[in-house]
C-alpha cells in the first residue's frame, strides 16, 4: 500500500509514523516500531568494533565510541568525535534519518511516496540547509524539512484542534521549545513571531530531580555498612526514576523499586513530591512560554490554545501551570512523544496530495468566549515550504575555532559509503 513518512528526531528519542493512501484520502497516522518493544529508539549512534554504524543504546559504556544529542549541534563547525573519527552533525543527523526510512521501506515493502523531517523551531536556512546536503549526499533527496512545533500543530489538527491561532508547548527530553503558530489560507499550520527555547532542560532534569530524592533517602535510611554496596545497585535509578515519571502522570503515588544487595527497597514517592521537585524547571518553561506570546505581540486570549508535545508534557503540573498564566484551553495526545512524528506523516500527506487555498479571507475564527469550537479539518493538507536558502552561513563571533581537518580514508567513511546497517 501506499504511503508517506514523517520523522521526529528529538535530542533523547527518535520516532516515526506512517500514513497510508485509502482511495483519495489517507488513513490516520500510525506510529512505526522503531524499537525492539516500542515505537521509539533513542537518539544515539554508536560504531562497534567491526566498524559499522548502528543505532540504539550500546551494549557497553565505551563513551568514544558512542554519540548522542548531535542534531543540536548542526551548524557547529567542531566535529564531533566517534571511534576516533570526525563526524559533521549534520551527517550523523542524515544516517539516523536515513536508518529510519530504511526500517520503515522493509517493514512496507516499498518506498515512502513522500517524507517529511521535523526540526527545531529556531532553524534559521543555514542549519536547514546543512541538513539538506547531508541527506542528499546519503541519497535522501526529496524529504521535506518542518519545524517541530508545526508538526505538532498538524496533528492537533488531525485530532480536531480547529483553532486559527496556538502556542505550542514542547518538552523534550534535553530541550524545551515554545513558538506561535497560525493557520495559513491553505489550512496549514505556519509559524510567527520568535521561537524560544531553553537548551539543556527537560524530562531528564525531572528523572535527575526524582533520582537525587531516592538517593538521600537510602543514604538517611540504610546503615553505613550497608550503604558501601549501594552504588553499582544505583546504576539504574535514572530508567527506574523515568518509570516512575510516567507512572505518576496517571496515578497519585508510585514506588522507586532499587534492588540493593540485602533485597529490593521501596521508596514510595507522591505525585504532590515530584511536583515540588520539579516546580521550578516547568515554571521556567511555561514563563519563556509566556514572554514568547508577548514577544509576537500577542496576547494569551489572542489564543485559540495551547498545544503540547514531548514525553513529559503529560504532567499534570506542566497544564496547571500553563493553565493558569495563559488561561486558555492545553491540549495534549495521549502519547505525547509522538505527535510530532505524527503531525511530520500528516503534513507529508500535503506533499503528495496539495489541498485547494481556502476562500479569500480565510478560515474563520471558531474560539469563543466558552472555549474552542472542536471540528475536524478536512485532509489532506499541504505543508508551509522551506524558504530558498542562502549561500552562506550567519555571522559568527569574532573568535572563530578552526574545523579539525578530516582523514582522507577511515573506518567510519567506509561504513558509510557502503550502506547503513541497524
Amino acid at each position: 500500500m501506499r504511503y508517506v513518512l514523517g520523522i521526529d528526531i528529538g535530542s533523547t528519542n527518535t520516532a516515526a509514523a506512517v500514513a497510508r493512501r485509502n482511495g483519495t484520502t489517507w488513513t490516520r497516522p500510525e506510529p512505526v516500531g522503531l524499537g525492539a518493544d516500542s515505537h521509539l529508539v533513542p537518539s544515539v549512534l554508536y560504531l562497534s568494533e567491526d566498524g559499522s554504524l548502528r543505532v540504539g543504546e550500546p551494549p557497553t559504556d565505551d563513551g568514544s565510541r558512542t554519540t548522542r544529542d548531535f542534531v543540536r549541534r548542526i551548524g557547529d563547525d567542531v566535529p564531533l568525535l566517534l571511534g576516533g573519527e570526525a563526524c559533521a552533525p549534520q551527517t550523523l543527523t542524515a544516517e539516523l534519518a536515513g536508518w529510519v526510512v530504511d526500517r520503515v521501506h522493509a517493514l512496507e515493502g516499498a518506498p515512502a511516496e513522500a517524507i517529511v523531517l521535523s526540526h527545531r523551531a529556531g532553524w534559521r536556512p543555514y542549519r536547514r540547509e546543512l541538513l539538506h546536503r547531508a541527506l542528499s549526499d546519503l541519497g535522501l533527496r526529496h524529504v521535506t524539512l518542518l519545524p517541530r512545533t508545526v508538526t505538532v500543530a498538524e496533528s492537533h489538527a488531525a485530532r480536531g484542534f480547529a483553532g486559527t491561532t496556538a502556542a505550542v508547548y514542547a518538552l523534550g527530553g534535553n530541550s524545551f521549545e515554545a513558538a506561535l503558530v497560525r493557520r495559513t489560507p491553505r489550512g496549514t499550520y505556519e509559524g510567527f513571531g520568535t521561537p524560544q527555547g531553553l537548551d539543556p532542560i527537560g524530562g531528564a532534569d525531572f528523572d535527575e530531580a526524582l533520582a537525587t530524592h531516592v538517593r538521600t533517602v537510602l543514604a538517611r535510611e540504610l546503615a553505613a555498612g550497608a550503604r558501601r554496596g549501594t552504588q553499582a545497585a544505583l546504576r539504574g535509578l535514572r530508567a527506574e526514576c523515568a518509570r516512575v515519571k510516567r507512572e505518576l502522570t496517571v496515578d497519585l503515588t508510585a514506588d522507586v523499586v532499587v534492588s540493593l544487595p540485602g533485597g529490593p527497597a521501596r521508596i514510595p514517592v507522591t505525585r504532590a513530591q515530584f511536583e515540588e521537585m520539579i516546580r521550578p524547571t516547568v515554571q521556567a518553561t511555561v514563563d519563556l512560554l509566556l514572554r514568547t506570546v508577548h514577544g509576537a505581540d500577542r496576547t494569551p486570549a489572542q489564543l485559540d490554545a495551547v498545544l503540547l508535545a514531548g514525553g513529559s508534557a503529560r504532567i499534570p503540573l506542566v497544564a496547571e501551570l500553563i493553565g493558569a498564566a495563559l488561561a486558555v484551553p492545553v491540549e495534549v495526545q495521549p502519547d505525547s512523544q509522538l505527535t510530532a512524528a505524527t503531525g511530520a506523516a500528516m503534513a507529508a500527506c500535503q506533499v503528495v496530495s496539495p489541498r485547494r487555498p481556502a476562500p479569500v479571507g480565510g478560515p474563520a475564527r471558531v474560539r469563543e468566549q466558552a472555549g474552542p469550537a472542536r471540528a475536524t479539518l478536512p485532509v489532506p493538507r499541504r505543508p508551509h515550504h522551506d524558504t530558498p536558502v542562502p549561500a552562506d552561513p550567519p555571522p559568527r563571533p569574532p573568535v572563530r575555532i578552526l574545523p579539525l581537518d578530516l582523514p582522507k580514508a577511515s573506518r567510519l567513511a567506509l561504513t558509510l559509503s557502503r550502506g547503513r546497517e541497524g
